[in-house]
Order: C-alpha cells, then structure tokens, then sequence
C-alpha cells in the first residue's frame, strides 16, 4: 500500500508514525506548503517524493491513496480530486465545511467505488471502543453525553504553536467529533440547538459555543466548546448510562469515580490515529467499506449544517 500524505504539519506527522507501524505501508510522497517542510518531512520518513502541490501526487503511478490533512476549506475540493485520479483517501476532520461540499463528496464517492474515509478519531480511540463494544453487547446505553472541547486559542496557531495558513473552527471542526460520536453511540440525531458567544474580531470566528443534541433513542448530549480557556486542554467525554458512569480522555477511560479502566486489549494498538490508519489500509486491500466511510459520517454533517444556519438566523 503506497501513501501520498498531504499537509505535512503537526497532525500530518501523527498519521505518518502510524503508518510506520503497518505492515506493507510505504509513505511515497510528502506534500507540504512549503519545499522545505515537504523536503524535511519526506527525509525523515522516507518518502522519495516531495511538493507544493497535490497534482504531483495524484499524478504518481506509486501512489494508491492520500491521506488529506491539508486546512478545512480544501477538504472537499481535494477529496474531490483524489477520487477523479482513481485514488482512495482519508480526509482529516472535518469532510468539509459546508453541506453542500460534503454532499458533493459522497456522490463522487458513491460515483467511482474508491474508499472514502474521514478522520473522525473517536470510533477508534480505544476509550470509546470500550464503551461502544458494550453497547452493541447490549450491556448499557447511553442516557446523557456531557462533553468539554477546551483550547487556548487566541491567535492563529497550531498544536505545535507555531503560525496557521488558515483558521479553525469550533462548529465545522471540533463539535464534528462530538455530533458523530454521539450518534454513532446513542443513534440518530433528530433534535439539534446551538449558540455561539461573540465573534472575534481578527480571525472571524466565535470563540465559545453551546451545542444540545437528542437522539432517536432519546438520549441527549451537552456540548461545550471554547478556544478562550487557559487550562487544560482538549476534549473530555462524560458518558452517563443505565448501567455505569465512564469518562474518556482521548485513549484512557476512567469510572465515574475516577477509577482507570483496561483499555488496553481492546485493539491491538492504544494510538487512536494509527487504528484510524489501520482501519483506511485494510478497508482498501478488503475491498470494503471502512468504519468512519464518508456514508457513515455523513449525517453528522447534516447536523452541522442545520446548527450553522441556526447560528446565521
């Protein structure tokens, strides 16, 4: 399986070490917006291939698929591309940022056959396996999801500090993890609320947000998103359910009571993202649809769209 990577950046590196750890994976081109970090990142994984530019890849006879970790608005167009090239891919979440992009993409999907897989890392984290595992076992179910999305993001930075090309978003990016994970473990979302606080006035975008969510089965999810807190950061999941209280913190789980939970045997790797890379390279040499399929994570996207135009209203 030979793997074009594009969007060299800090969470472009987290899927090149997974890929590392597959078997029959080889990392044949880097693509990066700038040479020199397509240069450097192709050298220390040693790909042959390096450019500016995704056509050069796509162009490639040994390329077989992209993973897509380029900036939010060139998620759709991009995956869009891959596709027409006959390459399979896996976009980084968000699918896109808007509901007609992301329509768009599953109908080239739908269109070539190719895998289309979007990076929604928490089907895979192992703490959300357990839970989910039990789930379809029949032994809990969700009552309520009370979820914290925490960075201190004032300027326009990445996960390593350093400058972005482009802004994040609390709605089409970070809530997009919560609104499929809710329904992937308590069903269906048929009932959906948003407010946002004020919008800052360099990078355009709120900076805090409250989202409630309703499922089919009738369980509900509080989601709070902020890029305004200074302490610890990123996304913690409280799980209430019928039959025990679980918190998951990216791959760890706990107890209500703060008790830590095996998770280690779940998967045969505790790396959220390298199972998620696992997932898209055996999906392809299956001939397969993959868990986190554009068709799966699509509705999450309906979701998004009908909060952005509460939002506008």
């Amino acid at each position: 399986m030979r793997i074009a990577l594009a969007g060299a950046g800090a969470f472009g590196e987290k899927h090149l070490d997974g890929l590392q750890k597959i078997d029959g994976v080889e990392i044949t081109s880097i693509i990066s917006r700038t040479g020199e970090q397509a240069a450097a990142v192709a050298e220390k994984y040693g790909a042959k291939h390096h450019s500016t530019e995704l056509a050069d890849a796509l162009a490639r006879d040994d390329v077989d698929a992209v993973i897509l970790c380029t900036p939010t608005q060139m998620h759709a167009e991009q995956a869009i591309a891959c596709m027409d090239a006959g390459k399979h891919v896996q976009v980084e979440i968000p699918l896109a940022d808007s509901w007609a992009d992301s329509q768009a993409v599953l109908a080239k999907q739908q269109e070539t056959g190719l895998v289309c897989m979007v990076g929604h890392t928490r089907r895979f984290n192992p703490s959300h396996q357990w839970v989910h595992n039990r789930i379809t076992a029949g032994e809990l179910a969700v009552q309520q999801m009370d979820v914290q999305t925490y960075f201190f993001r004032r300027k326009n930075i990445n996960a390593k500090g350093q400058p972005r090309s482009w802004t994040d978003h609390l709605l089409w990016h970070h809530a997009a993890h919560t609104v499929d994970l809710f329904a992937y473990q308590a069903g269906r979302i048929v009932q959906a609320h948003a407010v946002q606080g004020p919008i800052h006035p360099e990078l355009g975008i709120a900076m805090d947000m409250s989202i409630q969510l309703k499922s089919e089965r009738g369980a509900i999810c509080t989601l709070s998103l902020s890029f305004n807190n200074d302490g610890p950061l990123g996304t913690f999941f409280r799980y209430i359910c019928d039959n025990g209280t679980y918190i998951a913190r990216y791959d760890d789980l706990v107890d209500g009571k703060e008790a830590p939970i095996d998770v280690s045997k779940v998967d045969v790797s505790m790396n959220g993202i390298e199972l998620q890379d696992r997932e898209f390279v055996a999906a392809i040499r299956e001939g397969r649809d993959p868990n986190s399929s554009v068709a799966q994570v699509f509705d999450c996207y309906r979701v998004l769209g009908e909060l952005e135009a509460q939002l506008a209203g």
